[in-house]
């Protein structure tokens, strides 16, 4: 029993030529991979893992783990991608919530559980039980089944255009959507899939040097690696880009950084199987929006009050997709409440600009409670980009017993500048509404980022709160963690 996942694995590492390179070890061929699928299979029907089974599989981004994803999905099981380092909490809350009895890592079967996992229908078809970062709760088991995400890659596969030439740099975990995908599509495609093990702006730079020709990386990998500059990159063609949302700034430094190569700029979730929308920014003047839907996907943005939202008018952003999830393991009411008429609710405010395309505003659950005024962080952080001396901005509402709730803000220079927490309140006055204007200012090298790579609001407050004495000095802050 095969889904339409292991077949296009399949075929992709069939192609000749097709191989995974690892940015710190030899990587494996295609041959190679496909030789590694067929041992995890032997061993995963040996242990007698049954169809829809969920098996925990270690992540360490190596070329096998793509070939392990292979070996289970040809028995039939369900994987459950896990980060070999994440911690043991983290570790225990997936294992708890999955009940799955095996752990894979390479060719290493251990048991983690003796009982079989019971049987639940929603895993019938499914190729993947992701879980999200659980940062505004515990994490939730989006399932994904193998027919959607074979859609998903064929619509991706006409909306981006790898080709069998293309060396595909991916920095970004294959236990995010993000880096699922992007792999996913190389080896469909029969590019070189180059995975790199950690993040380093220096490996970064190493790979785009030599031949690397798409690159794929959330805005705040790529801050680090163009915060002195852009690395030379003669090959590079694209630029994909999403997780977290693409400021103007940003936009402006990648496209005159690399003018040769297109900025991409891909909006969705988890739960609808990623890249819902696209937008393509020649400049930064064209940035600043998630552009407009992708092929097979409609949307509608909701009122508060239910009704519709006129252009121009604030609400929720909901998608309708044939890519999207099954449901949330063992969660049918988690589903039915993300789900309303066939869409799903993102928790994203966004409007509908004159030109046809959707902005962004900010989710609803980080909107900013302060002193009676509802603020959204995402147009503080925008309005702080402008400034000529910021690379980058996360802000977020922190309790305050007299506001209710503070703007506290993460800024990040550019190299060599200087500019203090007074200077930048002082002009943020002159851009700014009062009210929206950040308390609480620290500077940092980086801004806080979770598991993913991807720039963590709810860490804001961590780092805020430690080195708010300092900021409120009106001193250039120090970098983050001395």
């Amino acid at each position: 029993m095969t889904g339409a996942l292991a077949e296009i694995l399949r075929a992709g590492l069939a192609r000749p030529g097709s191989r995974v390179d690892e940015s710190s070890g030899l990587g494996m061929s295609g041959h190679e991979l496909d030789a590694h699928a067929d041992l995890v299979a032997g061993l995963l029907r040996e242990a007698g893992v049954r169809p829809h089974e969920p098996v925990h599989v270690a992540i360490g981004n190596r070329a096998l783990d793509l070939g392990t994803l292979l070996g289970l999905w040809r028995v039939g099981a369900v994987a459950v991608p896990v980060h070999r380092a994440a911690a043991p909490l983290t570790r225990g809350a997936i294992e708890q919530a999955t009940r799955a009895r095996f752990r894979i890592d390479g060719l290493g079967l251990n048991r983690i559980a003796e009982a079989p996992p019971p049987e639940r229908p929603l895993l019938e078809g499914a190729a993947l039980v992701v879980f999200t970062s659980g940062s505004t709760g515990a994490p939730k088991g989006v399932v994904l089944g193998h027919d959607a995400l074979g859609r998903k890659l064929a619509i991706l596969d006409r909306l981006l255009g790898f080709r069998p030439d293309d060396v595909v740099v991916v920095p970004l975990q294959l236990t995010f959507i993000f880096g699922i995908w992007a792999s996913l599509l190389a080896i469909r495609s029969g590019a070189t899939l180059a995975l790199v093990q950690k993040f380093t702006p220096a490996t970064l730079a190493g790979l785009l040097a030599a031949e690397a020709t798409v690159l794929a990386a959330v805005p705040t990998m790529l801050r680090a690696l163009l915060a002195d500059g852009a690395p030379p990159a003669p090959r590079l063609r694209a630029v994909l880009t999403g997780g977290e949302a693409l400021n103007p700034s940003l936009a402006r430094t990648v496209c005159s950084g690399w003018p040769t190569a297109e900025l991409v700029d891909l909006y969705g979730s988890t739960e609808t199987g990623s890249c819902d929308f696209c937008h393509r920014p020649r400049d930064a003047a064209e940035a600043g929006s998630i552009g407009v839907p992708t092929e097979g996907v409609s949307f509608l943005i909701v009122r508060d009050d239910g009704a519709p939202a006129r252009p121009g008018e604030t609400g929720e952003l909901r998608i309708r997709t044939a890519c999207g999830m099954l449901g949330y393991l063992d969660g049918a009411e988690l589903t039915r409440l993300a789900l309303e008429a066939d869409h799903f609710r993102t928790g994203d405010l966004a409007r509908l600009r004159p030109d046809g395309q959707v902005e962004l505003v900010g989710r609803s659950k980080e909107i900013i409670a302060r002193g009676g005024n509802k603020i959204a962080p995402l147009e503080i952080e925008n309005a702080l980009c402008t400034h000529p001396d910021i690379a980058a901005a996360l802000c977020a509402g922190v309790p305050d017993a007299r506001l209710g709730e503070a703007i506290h803000a993460v800024v990040v220079l550019r190299p060599g500048l200087a500019l203090s927490a007074d200077e930048l309140r002082r002009w943020a006055s002159a851009h700014l509404e009062r009210y929206k204007v950040p308390d609480v200012i620290v500077f940092s090298d980086t801004l806080p980022a979770g598991a993913t790579g991807k720039a963590s609001r709810a860490m804001v407050s961590t780092l805020t709160l430690v080195r708010a004495e300092t900021a409120s000095a009106g001193l250039r802050g120090a970098p983050a963690g001395s």
